[in-house]
């Protein structure tokens, strides 16, 4: 009987020890909701949820109240423009060439046989008689007085290709002769460009020697005929000024004007936006909504297109931002 009790307050004590662990931990799990929800109320009265941006904070690109904000406002999207206006496009042509004398005439010797004297060199300044270079024509066994070379017209050597001591003919040439003040540019032009091409054309000359700056030319000489080899014609081209930075045998970079298009409006070709073969303009209206136009293009010229109908001269033309823009979008025009 006594072994009975001894088993009954045992198990008495303990469910009572499980009791007070369950009651222990309920009481951690309430103070613990407890705290969290203090917190979140705190949160709350200071702005929503934790880590939210309030008003004074939000980001800069972030529409307000008015300006397509959560009070449903029209969204204003920041855009370029132009004024529309006619404009002149200049189509060009772009090719190489070299710079050479406008007069130029290749020295033959009188007689074949050694050069045994030259009195030139490259660059050398003559005048007409000088003499140039002597030649021996003597051979083995034999012995005559040396033959002279001279200048036949007054200017610089442009070219020497003979040296000392090289066995020449009546036809090899000796030097040649040019007037390096007053120069040219010989340049191919490819057969497709040959109906824009006119004597009186301007054109821009770069050279390498000189990065950034222009040489205006014009065109003073078109070949009558067509290179059947390379499909191009020969033109030359004369420099507006004399300049002493130019030399003879540079290697220059023309920039051609051929034809000039005017009479239309002409707007960046950026500014278009296309659907299938069809192309839009958004016109900025007065309210600083924008209209979608349908255009019809014209001449595209270095980045520009004419703009043959769709818009008129005075209206301004969306040129960046447009992308996201749609009929009737509120736009604000920035520099």
């Amino acid at each position: 009987m006594e072994n009975k009790e001894i088993v009954e307050t045992t198990e008495k004590k303990s469910t009572s020890k499980r009791l007070v662990s369950v009651i222990i931990a309920l009481s951690i799990v309430i103070i613990v909701l407890l705290l969290l929800l203090g917190i979140n109320g705190g949160n709350k009265k200071k702005g929503g949820m934790p880590g939210a941006p309030s008003a004074a904070g939000a980001p800069a690109g972030m529409p307000g109240k008015g300006k397509g904000g959560f009070d449903g406002g029209p969204t204003v999207t920041p855009v370029k423009a132009v004024v529309a206006k006619n404009t002149v496009l200049h189509d060009y042509v772009i090719t190489n060439g070299e710079v050479e004398t406008q007069t130029a005439i290749e020295v033959f010797p009188s007689i074949g046989g050694k050069v045994v004297q030259m009195n030139v060199s490259l660059g050398s300044p003559v005048k007409q008689g000088d003499v140039i270079a002597y030649i021996d024509p003597s051979e083995a066994g034999s012995s005559y007085q040396k033959s002279p070379v001279v200048a036949p017209i007054s200017g610089s050597i442009i070219s020497s290709p003979v040296k000392t001591g090289q066995k020449v003919s009546a036809s090899s040439v000796v030097t040649k002769i040019g007037d390096i003040e007053n120069l040219q540019i010989t340049a191919s032009v490819p057969e497709r460009y040959v109906a824009d091409l006119s004597i009186g054309l301007k054109a821009e000359i770069s050279l390498e020697a000189y990065p950034g700056i222009v040489f205006p030319a014009t065109v003073v000489r078109i070949s009558p005929v067509l290179d059947a080899t390379t499909r191009t014609k020969e033109v030359i081209l004369n420099f507006d000024d004399k300049d002493l930075r130019v030399n003879a045998g540079m290697f220059a970079k023309i920039k051609l004007y051929t034809v000039d298009y005017a009479g239309k409006i002409a707007i960046p070709q950026d500014a278009l936006t296309n659907q299938g073969d069809k192309y839009f303009l958004y016109v900025v209206k007065e309210d600083n909504t924008v209209e979608k136009r349908e255009v019809t293009l014209g001449k595209n010229v270095g980045g520009y297109y004419q703009i043959l109908s769709g818009i008129n001269a005075g209206e301004t033309v969306v040129t960046a931002g447009m992308l996201t823009l749609s009929n009737g979008s509120s736009v604000k025009v920035i520099q």
